[in-house]
């Protein structure tokens, strides 16, 4: 089992930065997949950004390359997500999933199993 407590949300002006913290428990990261995805109200949960199990291969949606950054630090069992430059576009609740399974689709949210309560990012125009 995984427990996944997101942190580092808040309110910040547009061309800001903030990252984005994702702590797990229960089991490290090590071998897994760890996505961000989002969820702006009225909207679907969208994919964000994820990097692979033990390649530390990194994806991201295209309206946030160049911008977001996801990196894992597996001494700490930690996942971020660094975002500059961040526009009001890119206000939502951020969530962490987990996948222990191998080659999955990385965007879809079906193939994570353990998700996070969320953190509220808030960008103001």
């Amino acid at each position: 089992q995984v427990q996944l407590v997101e942190s580092g949300g808040g309110l910040v002006q547009t061309g800001g930065s903030l990252t984005l913290s994702c702590a797990a428990s229960g089991r490290t990261f090590s071998g897994y997949t760890v996505a961000w995805f989002r969820q702006a109200p009225g909207e679907e949960r969208q994919f964000v950004a994820a990097i692979r199990r033990t390649t530390s291969t990194t994806f991201y949606v295209d309206s946030v390359k160049g911008r977001f950054t996801i990196s894992r630090d597996a001494a700490k069992n930690t996942v971020y997500l660094q975002m500059k430059m961040l526009e009001p576009e890119d206000t939502a609740v951020y969530y962490c999933a987990v996948s222990d399974s191998p080659g999955i689709s990385i965007a879809t949210m079906n193939s994570y199993g353990y998700w996070g309560q969320g953190t509220q990012v808030t960008v103001s125009s």
